[in-house]
């Protein structure tokens, strides 16, 4: 999971690699060409690596179509915000992921949440509006900055519905298909209003790289990582994309990130570090048995 938080969180920097009408002009064209190339990436993984065809779409059945339907969601939605509010504005809507996941989690499936969990996600919570507020990139609460974090909201709500249902069905269904269908869907959305395209070669060639490399294999980690680790851990995990873009941009394309920054990623960071280290420490006893 740490591992898929790491290739998510390369969006921000190659993105700016992009050309300077691409990143201007081209937003829609950025989600339509990421979620298609994430969607041929787990296409080809099903044709040529497992060789068993598209029959696993139809064996994934309902829970499929959910989690596909959620996927679709979640790579449209962030940049729909994006064109209405701040990236700080729809990164802090986000940065509720992880206490959705873990409400909807107690719900659905019934699991108790521990008091770890609970503690974690609010001094991530607490570090995520330290990083926004004070380094002055929240925007007018009002107008357009509404809708877009309206629109942001969708993306956790769809996280956690998602992640539920993964660990719902766990090893029962293989949910990678869901990933291929909510590229298709996105994809689909996205091409009405990214046209007339304005990418060129290289501006393509680069959101290759981000739908093989950034969406599809990370999104693929995931459903894996569902199958060992709780909804909550593996929404908290997530947060480390947050953490880790502003790194990546600033080391490859000069963006050096405000002190404001710096002292609430340090927050989210210890938060998630101490739930993985109380995790494991339980998990070790645990083991051990009684003495």
């Amino acid at each position: 999971m740490v591992l898929v938080a790491l290739l998510w969180s390369t969006a921000g920097v190659v993105t700016r690699w992009l050309s300077p009408q691409m990143q201007t002009d081209g937003r829609f064209e950025i989600t339509f060409w990421r979620a298609l190339f994430a969607a041929l990436f787990v296409a080809g993984y099903l044709l040529l690596v497992r060789r068993e065809g598209l029959r696993p779409l139809l064996a994934a059945g309902v829970p499929g179509l959910i989690s596909g339907a959620m996927w679709g969601v979640m790579f449209s939605a962030f940049m729909l915000a994006l064109t209405f509010t701040t990236t700080a504005n729809t990164l802090l809507v986000m940065s509720v992921g992880p206490l959705l996941t873990a409400l909807l989690t107690r719900a659905v499936i019934g699991t108790p949440i521990a008091t770890r969990t609970w503690v974690a996600i609010a001094a991530a919570m607490i570090g995520m509006g330290w990083m926004f507020a004070f380094a002055g990139g929240v925007g007018p609460p009002g107008g357009a900055h509404l809708l877009g974090m309206l629109i942001a909201l969708a993306v956790p709500v769809a996280s956690a519905i998602n992640l539920v249902t993964l660990n719902k069905v766990q090893a029962r269904v293989d949910l990678v298909p869901a990933v291929l269908i909510g590229g298709v869907l996105a994809a689909a959305a996205m091409l009405p209003l990214a046209l007339p395209l304005v990418g060129g070669a290289r501006d393509i060639a680069l959101l290759a790289a981000l739908g093989f490399f950034q969406l599809g294999l990370p999104c693929m980690l995931m459903v894996h990582a569902a199958r060992y680790l709780s909804a909550p851990q593996i929404a908290l995990l997530a947060l480390l994309e947050v953490l880790l873009g502003p790194l990546w941009a600033w080391l490859g394309a000069g963006e050096v990130p405000a002190a404001a920054t710096v002292y609430g990623g340090a927050i989210v960071l210890a938060a998630l570090v101490f739930n993985e280290a109380a995790r494991l420490r339980g998990d070790s006893a645990a083991r051990a048995g009684p003495t």
